[in-house]
């Protein structure tokens, strides 16, 4: 007796078990294997922060299926895990937590603060990679890497000096983004816009010699406080007299000049802008061209700073309200004015980030982005689909120099170190005990950490190792596939390419592989003010992983949108069943000791049929795969197994598995067994445990799935001849099918058939089938028939079959249904009659009406009558 299966697939039995297993055995461990081919693909890392959504199941998913499928095609396949520290986000969950408790980030200190977030991260911090788990994910587990562990420290230390000792990092005054709620800078790619309804105040600023005054508008009065001048352009004939000249700032009333600046555009609004350094990006370059006072009127709270006591301590948007009605006492507010326009907000609060002029770090971006846009230009990068492209040329081409310091705790602490006595700044990649350049031990740490991103940008090479050389670095990188989400190429993609580019020469990998995202059933973005978010492990829960994986990969195409419902993931379940009831049946007809896969001699026409279509499956997927068309090849995979192997062989199988010849049994069998086991290794990347756990229980060679070979497509294995037969008979076959159920002949209703075709031989071969699969009683193959006037004629494109009429009707039953039928009809038929002779329903009833029920008499005396024809042809018979 061969191994059995559950009566039916329970993914709770399965999946625990066989993951634990293939951990057990280190199927997932790269071995750095000298003679392979490597395949190399590093996770996006997850914030410690988070929990599995949809988004996570999606990325994992893909990134697995590559990953199998390589490990299985023989390559030395390593996919690196881990984890992102999430500075923003883990410190303003742990600042949440102590504020609970009464504490503030100044009431504990830096150290007991860091010791909170380690334990913080100890706690949570695993929590999505035994989610990453139970998805199937199989990562190499031994290699985890954190973005905050010592070696990826090392790293960002090695990278921020050899940026600085190149000229590539410095410290300066420059106007950042700031987000009031974080309190920290954020980077420009950080920022998200929106659309909101605003207003522009139009304003009077006067001279100072009584000549009259300016007219501007601004959506920002309460800036109005750091104006240092009002600029126009310099070929506007309009103000060609007023610039030099000296306006009062209205409230409060300070001097300030007019300045020409080819930034101003003279056909927007007045041709008049004010000009406040510190509190708008272009403002600030006009202050540097012009050497204008830059005056900070916001504290990092976005409140209006002591120097203005009238609105001091007022939040931003209430010392908007304030100002504009004393501008409207002093006569300087014109008009205000309706206006929609987009404003900068950040991405992880949604706080309206406020501009802000700021000591910073940054990275001078020009010199590197070049290299980083050739390696795509070049193609050895390259983007699938290509045209995002676009996206990640369009933010290298007009990329301004990247702030990299946050005003954060948790996080890689910018190695700068400031001198005291001489003033200088020591960078070094390990602590200095003195400056650098004065040898005073009066030096401390710059408090900033680095910005999250700088740290995930080197992830590709610090996992594996560098600044070392070492043995995973050299055999793993550069890495082959990138796979992630089109809203972070701007944070994240660009940022791996331009660092990997800079520091080891390579692009960090050949293929960025870009997917949508997973939207709801109605195609709205999943989120938690909608409500619509699904929870991915309630949904592996009930269904189990394979099912969640198989409807993700199924209909995804590369950046593309995908919409998830519980009836796709249903779809995905039955289709697991099907499996699992297919392989129940072939192993309920195997022996105690069958061979294990192989071909048989003695094939006949579907064996040749089903191999033929199996080898094409075997090269369409694979070629699939290759071209990172996952969802077309389990689009493949669920055609051939449910509507070929298990709708049309298995039924075919049954003819020679419940006859009396051992020999045409023996064959059959070792074709099930054959078809089904490669066929689960095809579809072993997208489902891999009910393919595990069934691959187990049927003849195998090998200790598991996963690491058995991947098939390879066999042009012995290409029958067309008999693929073309098979066609024939399977169309005769549905086109027999569709005409009886057109009829409401039930299946258990036998009656003979007649082929009448030129494919005599195709069709002889066939008869059988049609015995079983098209409720024939007897089959009858000729060139042509005579008398055949009353029998049901079906045409095919290389056949037509005839079925007699009384094989196919019971004439006394189909008489007396008739009979009652034009009884139902008449009495229709009668009930509107006797509406239409009431004189008050036709002279009262709205005409409409009437005219309905005129209709519904015609249609009734139509069907009467063609009842009565059918009646009359059957009488006759």
């Amino acid at each position: 007796m061969s191994k059995e299966l559950e009566k039916q697939y329970n993914p709770k039995n399965v999946e625990d078990r066989l993951y634990k297993t293939w951990l057990d055995k280190k199927y997932f461990h790269a071995k750095r294997e000298a003679d392979k081919e490597t395949y190399t693909i590093v996770i996006p890392p997850p914030n410690i922060t988070g929990q599995l959504h949809m988004g996570h199941a999606l990325d994992n998913t893909l990134q697995d299926i590559l990953i199998r499928y390589h490990r299985m095609a023989g390559y030395d396949t390593l996919w690196l895990p881990g984890t992102d520290h999430a500075s923003i986000a883990t410190e303003a969950k742990i600042v949440e937590a102590m504020k609970k408790e009464g504490l503030t980030k100044e009431d504990l200190g830096r150290e007991k603060f860091l010791e909170r977030a380690w334990d913080w991260k100890a706690r949570y911090g695993g929590r999505i990679i035994e989610q990453l788990k139970k998805m199937g994910s199989s990562c190499d587990w031994d290699r985890e890497r954190f973005t905050l562990d010592t070696g990826c420290n090392k790293a960002v230390n090695e990278v921020f000096c050899n940026l600085y000792e190149k000229g590539l990092i410095y410290r300066g005054e420059r106007i950042i983004n700031w987000c009031p709620h974080c309190l920290t800078s954020i980077s420009d790619a950080e920022v998200e816009y929106e659309d909101q309804a605003g207003h522009f105040w139009h304003l009077r600023y006067p001279f100072k010699d009584g000549s009259g005054y300016l007219e501007l508008a601004t959506t920002r009065p309460e800036t109005l406080l750091g104006d240092t001048a009002v600029a126009v352009n310099p070929n506007d004939e309009r103000y060609k007299d007023m610039v030099g000249k000296t306006l009062i700032l209205p409230l409060v009333h300070r001097e300030i000049p007019v300045v020409a600046d080819d930034y101003v555009e003279m056909d927007f609004g007045t041709g008049v802008v004010k000009i406040t350094p510190a509190h708008d990006p272009n403002d600030f370059e006009v202050g540097l061209r012009h050497n204008l006072e830059v005056i900070n009127v916001l504290t990092p709270d976005a409140k209006i700073t002591e120097d203005y006591p009238a609105y001091a301590g007022m939040d931003r948007y209430e010392a908007r309200k304030a100002i504009v009605k004393d501008l409207k006492k002093e006569g300087a507010l014109v008009e205000i004015e309706d206006y929609s326009h987009n404003v900068g907000t950040c991405y992880r609060c949604g706080t309206t980030v406020e501009p802000r002029v700021s000591k910073q770090w940054f990275v001078k971006m020009k010199p590197l982005a070049g290299p980083a846009i050739d390696a795509v230009k070049t193609g050895e990068t390259k983007f699938i689909p290509q045209r995002f492209e676009k996206v990640y040329f369009h933010w290298l081409e007009n990329i301004r120099d990247w702030c990299i310091s946050r005003q954060l705790w948790w996080g890689h602490r910018i190695p700068a170190w400031y001198c005291a006595d001489c003033g200088e700044i020591t960078v070094s990649r390990t602590a200095p005990d003195a400056c650098a350049h004065c040898g005073s031990k009066n030096i401390t740490q710059d408090p900033d950490t680095l910005d999250t991103w700088f740290s995930s940008a080197l992830w590709p090479f610090s996992t594996l190792g560098w600044p070392e050389e070492t043995e995973d670095l050299k055999h793993y990188y550069p890495t082959n596939t990138l796979v992630t989400g089109y809203d972070i190429i701007p944070f994240w993609v660009m940022r791996m390419m331009f660092s990997g580019i800079e520091q080891t020469g390579k692009a960090p990998f050949d293929t960025v592989l870009i997917h949508g995202l997973v939207r709801d059933a109605q195609g709205r973005k999943m989120s938690k003010s909608l409500g619509n978010g699904i929870d991915p492990l309630e949904i592996i829960d009930k269904y189990g992983a394979d099912a969640l994986r198989f409807t993700l990969a199924t209909g995804n195409s590369p950046g593309n949108d995908m919409r998830f419902s519980d009836e796709r993931v249903e779809a995905s379940r039955n289709f697991a069943n099907k499996i699992w009831n297919a392989a129940r049946f072939i192993l309920m007809n195997l022996g105690e000791n069958e061979p294990t896969p192989h071909i048989p001699a003695n094939l006949i026409l579907e064996d040749k049929w089903i191999l033929s279509l199996y080898n094409a499956l075997v090269a369409d997927v694979t070629d699939c795969l290759e071209k990172f068309e996952l969802g077309m090849a389990v689009q493949k995979l669920y055609d051939f197994i449910w509507d070929v192997f298990c709708d049309w062989y298995i039924e075919i199988a049954k003819i020679r598995l419940n006859g009396e010849d051992e020999a045409a049994k023996s064959t059959v069998k070792a074709v099930l067994v054959y078809v089904m086991s490669n066929t689960l290794k095809l579809l072993h990347p997208f489902m891999p445990f009910i393919t595990e756990e069934i691959w187990q229980t049927l003849p195998h060679e090998g200790e598991s799935i996963m690491i058995s070979s991947w098939p390879k497509a066999d042009d012995a294995l290409n029958y067309t001849a008999e693929e073309a037969q098979m066609e024939r008979i399977m169309i005769a076959i549905k086109a027999v099918r569709n005409r009886r159920a057109e009829m409401n002949v039930a299946p258990s209703k036998k009656a003979k058939v007649f082929i009448e075709t030129a494919y005599g031989n195709t069709f002889q071969n066939g008869t059988v089938f049609f015995n079983r699969l098209a409720s024939a009683s007897e089959v009858q193959v000729a060139e042509a028939f005579d008398g055949m006037d009353d029998a049901v004629s079906i045409i095919t494109e290389s056949a037509r079959i005839y079925i007699p009429m009384d094989e196919l009707v019971d004439f006394k039953a189909e008489l007396a249904r008739l009979e009652k039928e034009k009884a139902a009809v008449q009495k229709e038929l009668d009930f509107v009659n006797s509406k239409l002779n009431n004189e008050n329903f036709v002279s009262k009833a709205p005409a409409a009406v009437v005219e309905k029920q005129r209709q519904a008499k015609m249609q009734l005396e139509e069907k009467t009558a063609l009842i009565e024809e059918s009646i009359q042809k059957l009488a006759k018979k």
